[in-house]
């Protein structure tokens, strides 16, 4: 796309037209520059100015003249990049806020009614699983409300750790019964406060307003939080039985529940078997689409930044306030510069030789050996040096690899994997055939001698040490390097010597297979042998405690139950001193 398709004067525009101002100061700065430039020299000072032509040679004049033109040209482009030219408009991305929700449920008696089979309750569970497994994002908590309003999960982005108390929920964890539906609103709403916010929404589930519940949403409403109302119930309504024994009948009053949510500026809507509900209140978005539409009249497209298009020319004219040798130096720079090396001149010695390691373990695990040594050369280290013996090794050069080895042993004297590696390679040199060929004698011990290949980063599976190992070094992290069981490259074979190293291979795999499958039932057979070896004693004493633990109550609820209860004490205890 040409960026300046669209230039005209007509669509020109300033994102920072106050820098203009500074291009006021321009004749001022020229014509400080002249007298300064007369003060400069003493004779002008001292001698007649009808007779400064004929004493004076002016030498430089057109280049000191070209020089300040240039200063002037600069000065004017700098002032224009600041002051924000641009032509075009770019679509910008919009900022939608997450509007919080809070959900609070009727957990009043009437929640047991089974108008809605099989009950209130459980499609209230229900429809609370489908809006948080559906609610596309934003922070969302629930409130349990009966005579008073309790939260039983703060405002939070995880909707998974809500809906962990959705089995407890139950008239038997409320401490007292009833249905104020206005304390629901106004703790709603102060937790939302006690989160940092100034608007949000808040979802009222239940089959009637009762007294306040109105003037309690207007006044939410005023704060900047929307009060949309879920009716629950159906208008036949069915009789539950109350926490003192006595039955009563619950219906669904929408006439209330309609008026509530005018009240609060919210949307009114029955509860359904699908999420059509949630969707026609709008709570399964988080986007506040309202505000969305304000922001893109306004913001929806922003003028681009097209000043940087100056800087290349600026940039070239800076290079005159040098020297011409300095200019030259400058530019030569510029043309030479290598980023990469650059890039390690703010590095650490041990960031460095880190990099370099991890180049040649990137070429070892691509098979490109030489290409590995070379990186590993890089860096002087123990580790490095073992590592370029491995490569060295596996590239078939064994002088140089026993040469690396030493290198590292000098280093680190007590390096194990070096000074085994290097028996390893100083074995196989001996062992390495006439270049006229093979006997098939010495192909067989080769074969013998020599394990499966491992890919970088493996460790032996026997349970033995690998007297062979040589898992490559990282001086300051674990990062698994190149590693192989033998450092010795496998010579080239025939065809049946491969065939016969895969069925090595694939032996050895099913051992290994088998070993794991009898481990993992000899772990099934311990408890059972444990049970069948066991005294009378302790086996009662087994018998015992699990019927212990089958005796104990599963009650999900029973925490909220006493977090309730002691929340309901200390409020009405607070009221009591008040």
């Amino acid at each position: 796309m040409n960026p300046f398709a669209d230039l005209s004067l007509a669509s020109l525009h300033l994102l920072r037209p106050q820098w203009l101002w500074a291009l006021l100061a321009l004749p001022v700065l020229l014509g400080l520059w002249r007298v300064r430039r007369r003060r400069t020299s003493v004779w002008r000072e001292n001698v007649d100015a009808h007779l400064l032509p004929h004493l004076l040679v002016e030498r430089g004049g057109a280049r000191v003249r070209w020089g300040a033109w240039t200063a002037g040209v600069a000065y004017v482009l700098a002032v224009l990049a600041l002051a924000g030219p641009s032509w075009r408009q770019v679509p910008q991305p919009l900022w939608q806020s997450r509007t919080p929700l809070v959900v609070a449920v009727d957990l009043s008696g009437a929640a047991l009614a089974a108008d809605l089979p099989p009950s209130r309750l459980a499609q209230s569970r229900a429809k609370l699983s489908t809006l948080l497994r559906e609610r596309q994002g934003g922070q969302v908590a629930l409130v349990a409300f009966a005579d008073d309003a309790f939260t039983v999960a703060p405002l939070t982005e995880d909707a998974a750790n809500v809906a962990l108390f959705l089995d407890a929920l139950s008239p038997e964890v409320m401490p007292v019964d009833g249905q104020r539906a206005d304390r629901a609103i106004e703790w709603s709403v102060q937790l939302l406060k006690q989160s940092g916010f100034d608007r949000g929404r808040i979802l009222l589930m239940t089959d009637h307003a009762g007294d306040g519940a109105g003037q309690a949403a207007s006044n939410a409403a005023k704060q900047g939080f929307r009060i949309d109302v879920l009716g629950v119930g159906a208008e036949a309504g069915a009789p539950y039985r109350r926490g003192d024994g006595t039955f009563a009948n619950a219906r669904l009053d929408e006439g209330s529940l309609r008026g509530l949510a005018s009240s609060g500026d919210g949307r009114y809507a029955r509860i359904a078997s699908d999420d059509g509900d949630l969707r026609a209140l709008g709570v399964l978005d988080p986007t506040d689409t309202e505000d969305a539409a304000r922001v893109d009249g306004k913001r929806g497209h922003a003028w681009q930044d097209e000043g940087y298009w100056l800087l290349p020319p600026l940039m070239l004219l800076a290079l005159f306030a040098f020297r011409r040798r300095a200019a030259l130096a400058v530019v030569v720079l510029c043309v030479l510069w290598n980023p990469v090396r650059a890039a390690d001149l703010w590095r650490r010695a041990d960031q460095v030789e880190h990099t370099r390691i991890a180049q040649g373990n990137e070429a070892f695990r691509r098979g490109d050996f030489n290409a590995a040594a070379q990186a590993y050369q890089l860096a002087d280290s123990a580790d490095a040096h073992y590592n370029r013996g491995n490569a060295l090794a596996k590239a078939g050069q064994y002088p140089q690899a026993i040469a690396a080895y030493d290198e590292a042993l000098k280093r680190q004297p007590d390096m194990p994997d070096a000074i085994a590696n290097k028996r390893a390679v100083e074995a196989a040199m001996k062992r390495e055939p006439p270049k006229g060929g093979q006997s098939k004698d010495q192909q067989k011990q080769g074969q013998q001698n020599q394990k499966p290949d491992q890919t970088p980063g493996q460790k032996p599976q026997s349970g033995q040490p690998d007297p062979q190992q040589d898992s490559s070094r990282d001086s300051k992290s674990q990062d698994s390097g190149p590693q192989d069981s033998n450092p010795k490259p496998q010579p080239a074979q025939s065809d049946p010597a491969d065939t016969q190293q895969q069925r090595d291979a694939d032996a050895a795999q099913r051992q290994r297979m088998q070993q794991a499958l009898q481990q993992q039932g000899q772990a099934k057979q311990e408890p059972q042998d444990k049970a069948r070896n066991e005294t009378p004693q302790q086996r009662e004493q087994r018998l015992a405690n699990e019927a212990w633990l089958r005796r104990v109550p599963d009650d999900p609820g029973g925490l909220l139950r006493e977090k309730f209860r002691i929340e309901y004490e200390r409020r009405r205890g607070g009221e009591g001193n008040e």
